[in-house]
C-alpha cells in the first residue's frame, strides 16, 4: 500500500509540474528570443566588414511586450546605441581602421534583454581589408590605327570587395617598369557624394616600350598603401603592339544571304605591315568550293570609338572568286581573339577567329567531339553530334547522331539506328588544312583547319569544320571539333557538377511544328549528380514565346530529368532529357537529347527529334558552385552572336562595359551599369548602348537595355577568372546571353568575353 500511495504522489508531481510549465490553452509558449542583424547598409555581410564601415544594428525581440536592450560589445571598434531607445532597438558600430591582427579577437556586438539578462543575441562580425581588382588583367594595346594616328584607347575597369566598401579609387598608371606615369591615362571622376576617382578609367598606348611594361592598378581611397606588393590589389598588365590582329588565325563563319545558307571556313596570316592572306572553304547556293584563296585583307580599328578603339574593328577577308561575306566588322576579347559578324550588306551572319595552334600532327591516337550545323537539299535545317577517333596513322573511326528536319532517321542514319558507325581515312592537304574521308554511315568529305587549344585538357586542341560535298549528294554542315580528355572515364560519375548549355534552332509553334523564319534559342544552367539525375532551371525564347527561369524538374509528378551514359565501353555519348515545360498543366514533357562528350559536364548537343533541330554545347560553369554578385560581373567584355538560327536573325558584335558603383547613397540599393557601343548590321552605323545588369548567386541575371530601346537580356554565366588570395575577388570571364522581348521571333545565343 506505500509503494501505491508513492506512486500516486509522483503522478500528482509530474501533473502539477506539467501543468507549471503550459499555457491556459495547454500548450507550451514560445521562447523569448533576441536577434540582432544589419539594417544598413542592406548588403553588408557580417563575415565581410571593411575598416572603419559604420554600420547600423537593430535587434528584434520574439514573443515579448519587453523589447528594451542593452547593447555590448567585445573586441575593437565602438558601438553606441541609438538614443533616445527606439522600439525595435537600434545601435551603431563602427570598425576599427585596421584589420585585426591573425589570430586576435574580432568584434561580437550583443544585445541583452532588459528584463532577463539570461536572454541574449549575439552577433559575430569579421573585418577585412577591401580589395581591389582591375580587369582586364593581362592585355595588348595598340599602339597604331587609332584616331589622328594616336595610340588605340582601352577601358579598365575596377571594382572594390566587400561589395558594399567604396567603390572610389586612387590609380596608378606606370610605363617602362621605371615608375614613369604613363603618357596617356585618364581616370574617370567618381559622381558626388562618393570621392575619388570611380572604377572606371581609360589608357591610350600613347607610350614607348617593350613587353608588359605597362602596369596599371586601382587602390580604395580607404587604403593608404600602394598596390606594390600590396596582397589587397591587382595590378593589370598592358602590352605595346603595332596591331592587336597579328600571326595566323583559323576562323569560321555561318550565316545566310539572298539565296540561303552560308557556311566558310579557313585561316589567314597577318603580315608585318599588317596585310592579310589566306584560304578559305565555302559553302553557299553555289555549291561547295575549297582552297579559296584570301587576298588584299587588312584589319582597321574602329575610329569612331574614341574610348573603346582597342577592341573593335573592321576585318576585311575578300575572297578571289568574289563569292561569300568579304568584310566582317569585328570584336576582340583581352587574349586577342576575335569575334565577328558580316558587314559588306551582302548577307548576315556571325563568326570567331583564334589564333592557329600547331599541335596537331595527325601521327597520334586521339578522338574528337564535334558538333556540326547546316541545311539539306530542301533548305531545311540539319543537325550532326558524335564523336570522331583518329589512330595516328590515317584511320577514322566513331559515332555520330543525325537530326534532318525533326527526322532520326534520315538519308544519312537511314535505315540503321543511331548512333551511326562512322569509318574512313584523314590526310593533310597541300594548304595546311586536312581532309575527313568518309565512307560509312555514306560517303561524306569535309575539311578542317587548326584552330586554337593543346593536347591539355584545361585548353583542348579545336578544328573548324567544313562539308566539301555538294549539296545535292549529302547536308551541307559546318561546325567545331574538340580533342576529347582521354583521361576520363565516360560514365554517369563523369558529369557531376554545373554545367551551362546554350542551344539554337529553328523556331516552331505550339504544335511542334516549323514557324518559317522564326528562331528557338535557350540557355540552362544544370546540376548532374553523377548518378542519372538532371536539375536546374531554363529561360527560353521560342519564336516570341519565353520560359523565364524555369526550375526543372517539377516539383510534383515524374522525375524524368534524367541523363544516361550509352556505350559499351562507356565512349562519351550521352542522352539528356532538356528543356519541355515543367510548369503547364498536364507538365510538359522534356525533349530528348543526345550529348557527345569532350570532357567531364562538356560536349556537344543534339535535339534527336523535334523540327527545331536544336543544337549547341554545354560547358561546365568555371568555378560551379560559388555564389555570383554584382561586383563580379565589371569589366570590358566582346559581345558578338553566335550562330543564326533562321536568315531572319540580325547578327549583334558589341563592346559592352560593366561597371559597379555600388552605394552612392546610404540605405539605397547598389547601382550596376551596363555601357558600350554595338553593330546590327544591315541597321546603320555604331549603336550606344546603355543599361543596367543584376547577377543572382546561381551565376543567372538579366541586362534591361535603355538604349537601344526594348531589348531585355537575361545572362547565364559561363566562367569565372582572377580569383586572387581572398576568395572574396573573383570577376566573371566571359557569360551566354538571350533577348527575352516577346516581339523578338529571332532571338540569338550572344557570347560575351572579357
Amino acid at each position: 500500500m506505500m509503494k501505491n500511495l508513492m506512486f500516486a504522489v509522483a503522478l500528482l508531481s509530474l501533473a502539477l509540474t506539467g501543468g507549471c510549465a503550459k499555457g491556459g490553452n495547454g500548450t507550451v509558449p514560445p521562447p523569448v528570443t533576441v536577434t540582432v542583424a544589419i539594417t544598413s547598409p542592406s548588403n553588408a555581410n557580417p563575415g565581410a566588414i571593411y575598416p572603419s564601415q559604420s554600420l547600423t544594428l537593430t535587434a528584434t525581440v520574439a514573443n515579448s511586450t519587453n523589447t528594451a536592450v542593452t547593447w555590448s560589445l567585445t573586441g575593437p571598434g565602438t558601438l553606441t546605441p541609438i538614443t533616445p531607445a527606439t522600439n525595435p532597438a537600434t545601435a551603431t558600430y563602427v570598425a576599427p581602421t585596421t584589420v585585426p591582427a591573425t589570430g586576435a579577437t574580432q568584434p561580437t556586438v550583443t544585445a541583452t534583454l532588459a528584463s532577463d539578462t539570461s536572454i541574449t543575441g549575439p552577433l559575430a562580425l569579421t573585418i577585412v581589408d577591401i580589395t581591389s581588382e582591375v580587369t582586364p588583367a593581362t592585355v595588348s594595346a595598340g599602339t597604331t590605327g587609332g584616331p589622328n594616328g594616336t595610340g588605340l584607347t582601352q577601358q579598365f575597369t575596377a571594382v572594390a570587395v566587400p561589395d558594399d566598401a567604396p567603390q572610389s579609387f586612387t590609380w596608378t598608371c606606370s610605363a617602362g617598369g621605371t615608375g614613369n606615369a604613363c603618357a596617356n591615362f585618364v581616370p574617370v571622376a567618381n559622381t558626388p557624394p562618393q570621392t575619388g576617382s570611380s572604377g572606371l578609367a581609360l589608357y591610350t598606348a600613347d607610350d614607348t616600350c617593350t613587353g608588359n611594361c605597362v602596369q596599371i592598378s586601382a587602390v580604395s581611397t580607404l587604403d593608404s598603401g600602394a598596390c606594390n606588393n600590396n596582397p589587397n590589389c591587382t595590378v593589370a598588365k598592358v602590352s605595346l603592339v603595332q596591331s592587336r590582329v597579328s600571326g595566323t588565325y583559323a576562323f569560321q563563319f555561318s550565316g545566310y544571304n539572298a539565296t540561303g545558307f552560308v557556311a566558310v571556313a579557313g585561316t589567314f596570316t597577318v603580315a608585318a605591315g599588317g596585310s592579310i592572306s589566306g584560304v578559305e572553304d565555302q559553302l553557299t547556293s553555289s555549291g561547295t568550293a575549297t582552297n579559296i584563296s584570301i587576298a588584299g585583307g587588312s584589319y582597321t580599328p574602329t575610329k569612331s570609338d574614341a574610348i573603346n578603339s582597342n577592341n573593335a574593328g573592321t576585318l576585311s577577308l575578300p575572297p578571289a572568286n568574289g563569292i561569300g561575306p568579304s568584310q566582317y566588322q569585328a570584336v576582340l576579347d583581352g587574349t586577342g581573339g576575335i569575334q565577328m559578324i558580316e558587314s559588306d550588306l551582302n548577307g548576315t551572319g556571325s563568326g570567331v577567329a583564334q589564333k592557329a595552334s600547331s599541335a596537331f600532327s595527325g601521327t597520334v591516337e586521339q578522338t574528337y567531339a564535334f558538333g556540326f550545323t547546316g541545311v539539306d537539299s530542301g533548305g531545311n535545317r540539319v543537325g550532326y553530334a558524335g564523336l570522331m577517333g583518329f589512330n595516328g596513322t590515317g584511320g577514322l573511326s566513331g559515332l555520330m547522331d543525325v537530326n534532318d528536319n525533326g527526322q532520326g532517321s534520315n538519308s544519312i542514319c537511314s535505315p540503321s539506328a543511331a548512333p551511326c558507325t562512322i569509318t574512313g581515312t584523314y590526310t593533310q592537304n597541300n594548304n595546311g588544312s586536312w581532309h575527313l574521308a568518309l565512307t560509312k554511315p555514306v560517303i561524306m568529305g569535309f575539311d578542317f583547319f587548326i584552330s586554337s587549344g593543346t593536347t591539355g585538357k584545361t585548353s583542348p586542341l579545336t578544328f573548324y569544320a567544313i562539308s566539301t560535298d555538294p549539296i545535292a549528294t549529302n547536308p551541307v554542315v559546318a561546325g567545331t571539333m574538340v580533342l576529347q580528355d582521354s583521361t576520363q572515364t565516360y560514365n554517369n560519375a563523369a558529369f557531376k557538377g554545373i554545367s551551362v548549355s546554350a542551344l539554337t534552332g529553328t523556331g516552331t509553334g505550339a504544335n511542334g511544328t516549323i514557324v518559317p523564319k522564326t528562331t528557338n534559342v535557350s540557355l540552362t544552367l544544370g546540376t548532374t549528380d553523377g548518378n542519372g539525375n538532371f536539375s536546374g532551371q531554363f529561360d527560353q525564347n521560342n519564336d516570341g514565346v519565353i520560359l523565364s527561369s524555369v526550375q526543372f524538374p517539377p516539383k510534383t509528378g515524374t522525375n524524368n530529368y534524367t541523363y544516361t551514359s550509352t556505350g559499351t565501353p562507356p565512349s562519351g555519348r550521352y542522352t539528356f532529357n532538356m528543356l519541355g515545360n515543367p510548369t503547364a498543366s498536364p507538365v510538359g514533357a522534356p525533349l530528348p537529347f543526345v550529348l557527345y562528350a569532350s570532357g567531364a559536364n562538356r560536349g556537344f548537343q543534339l535535339d534527336t527529334s523535334s523540327a527545331s533541330v536544336m543544337t549547341g554545347a554545354m560547358n561546365p560553369q568555371g568555378k560551379g558552385g560559388e555564389t555570383f554578385a554584382n561586383s563580379e560581373l565589371p569589366g570590358t567584355y566582346a559581345a558578338a552572336t553566335t550562330s543564326s538560327g533562321s536568315s531572319e536573325v540580325v547578327p549583334l558584335a558589341a563592346n559592352l562595359l560593366m561597371t559597379y558603383p555600388g552605394i552612392v547613397t546610404p540605405g539605397t540599393p547598389p547601382i550596376t551599369v551596363v555601357a558600350g557601343t554595338q553593330y546590327q548590321y544591315p541597321n546603320p552605323g555604331q549603336q550606344t548602348v546603355a543599361g543596367t545588369y543584376t547577377l543572382t548567386l546561381p551565376g543567372t541575371g538579366t541586362i534591361p537595355l535603355t538604349a537601344p530601346s526594348g531589348p531585355s537580356y537575361v545572362i547565364y554565366v559561363l566562367d569565372t577568372s582572377g580569383c586572387g588570395t581572398n576568395s572574396l575577388v573573383c570577376s566573371v570571364q566571359d557569360f551566354l546571353m538571350i533577348d527575352e522581348d516577346k516581339t523578338n521571333l529571332n532571338p540569338s545565343i550572344i557570347f560575351a568575353q572579357q
